[in-house]
């Protein structure tokens, strides 16, 4: 087989997962410049070849092979992921909150919120999307949660860093807005 065919073969078996750089190095018996030169060449590739719909992406530092952007809505169209279905307003609220601001505990998620978050931490936890990372040096011990890599996964990105900036007090403002809108059309 040749270097170009393994790389592709592992990315390949290695599916949503990926491989970082260093293990598909190690598992191709390839140093790392090697294979950062099949990525390119692939990438290239598959790029240049209108009848493939594959690509390779990197995110949270694994590489995988993935379709090209341009195939989304059709993928959309027949895959509506249960993910995308499930997580309620609240659950993307918490999901940001511990995105900008982790690691938090569920007391300071709900004195931001001013709502109960133990069954939206539960749901994020079951999504794989957040976790238990350590718990906080006070009375009761309690949990400290941050997002995952298969978040970074998830939302297509590296690094935390790449999150867009979010200016809180626009925010807060906006939020207040939207609860006396809840407020009014309640009456």
């Amino acid at each position: 087989m040749n270097k170009t065919a393994t790389c592709e073969l592992l990315l390949f078996v290695s599916g949503e997962s990926g491989l970082t750089l260093t293990e598909l190095s190690s598992l191709a018996e390839l140093s790392k410049q090697a294979c950062q030169q099949q990525i390119v060449y692939l990438r290239e590739k598959y790029h240049a070849d209108e009848e493939s719909a594959l690509t390779i992406i990197e995110t949270a530092g694994k590489y995988r092979m993935a379709t090209k952007e341009e195939f989304s809505d059709l993928l959309s169209t027949y895959a509506k992921t249960p993910l995308n279905q499930s997580l309620s307003k609240s659950a993307l609220e918490v999901l940001s909150i511990i995105a900008y601001k982790q690691p938090l505990t569920r007391l300071e998620i709900e004195q931001l919120r001013g709502v109960n978050s133990s069954g939206v931490i539960a749901t994020l936890r079951a999504f794989d999307l957040i976790e238990k990372v350590g718990e906080l040096e006070a009375p009761g011990r309690p949990s400290l949660y941050a997002t995952t890599e298969f978040f970074l996964d998830y939302i297509g990105i590296n690094h935390l860093a790449e999150l867009p900036e979010v200016d809180e007090e626009q925010f807060i403002a906006e939020k207040q807005i939207l609860f006396n809108e809840s407020d009014e059309d309640a009456n």
